[in-house]
């Protein structure tokens, strides 16, 4: 009979191989099919399809609307993040479950919602119509449903290490006569920057790949109001199946970039 060591190495070479497998189901082969999709034809059809104009309008847009999502959001998570953290009040609870809110409501839900207040029939659609604003399949209604679900990464990073990190060091800075911008710049944010960065990279990726949300108020209008992700699914529906591969490379590309950086940053975090 085979001795306990024996089955304690075979259930672990058993349970990598499971884990192993799975992976490779749901991850290695598609990143490598969607690779060789895109590049067995040779380089320049990838070249010429990630040249096209509606494939740099589309990234234009992605780009500009992390651009304008990251920095509001970021000034809007340390912001929350400190109120929560140095304080103790009434409703801590309830403020936190609302940072959270979109962890657990569907990017779609999100999207009509925008659409039942911005929407030309909507709360405020008259509003803005007679002022000549338009959100709803524009620019701002796609920055507003990426916001939203983009709204908990940088509060959610950086909570936990200004709770870790504490306030005696910004007391004494305090006692010694440092303002409070000083007590920031030169004690805080020296403390949380990994996990700043951290929530801050987290919410460039969901900006750059979220789908759901901006494609109910976008209207997924190609060269004006498509995003890279809604451009890839519409390529490809129109049986443009190389501007969508290459275009969907691009987007694991900047997924592989993330993680390297999240890794990176991760082992920063907790070394220091």
């Amino acid at each position: 009979m085979p001795s306990s060591n024996q089955l304690n190495r075979r259930t672990k070479w058993l349970l990598i191989g499971v884990a192993v497998g799975y992976l490779a189901l749901i991850l290695f082969i598609p990143a490598t099919t969607l690779v060789y999709e895109a590049f067995h034809r040779g380089f320049m059809p990838f070249w010429e399809a990630v040249n096209t104009r509606f494939f740099q309008a589309a990234v234009s847009l992605t780009l500009i609307t992390a651009l304008i999502c990251v920095p509001i959001n970021t000034i809007f998570g340390l912001c929350a993040a400190w109120v929560i953290a140095r304080n103790q009040f009434r409703g801590r609870a309830l403020l936190m479950s609302i940072i959270d809110l979109p962890f657990s409501v569907s990017p779609v839900v999100a999207g009509l919602m925008l659409i039942l207040l911005y929407g030309r029939i909507g709360w405020f659609g008259p509003l803005l119509e007679s002022a000549g604003i338009r959100v709803i399949f524009a620019l701002p209604g796609i920055v507003l449903a990426t916001l939203f679900v983009t709204l908990p990464f940088v509060a959610r990073e950086v909570i936990p290490v200004l709770e870790e990190m504490g306030s005696d060091q910004e007391e004494a800075a305090r006692t010694l006569g440092a303002k409070d911008w000083q007590i920031f710049w030169r004690v805080t944010l020296p403390n949380i920057r990994w996990g700043l960065l951290y929530g801050v990279l987290l919410t460039n990726a969901r900006a750059m790949g979220e789908f759901g949300a901006v494609a109910v108020v976008s209207g997924s209008i190609i060269g004006r109001t498509s995003t890279l992700p809604i451009f890839v699914e519409q390529v490809y529906k129109n049986y443009q199946t190389q501007g969508a591969f290459s275009a969907a490379v691009v987007l694991g590309l900047l997924a592989a970039v993330t993680l390297v950086v999240k890794d990176i940053l991760e082992k920063r975090t907790h070394t220091i």
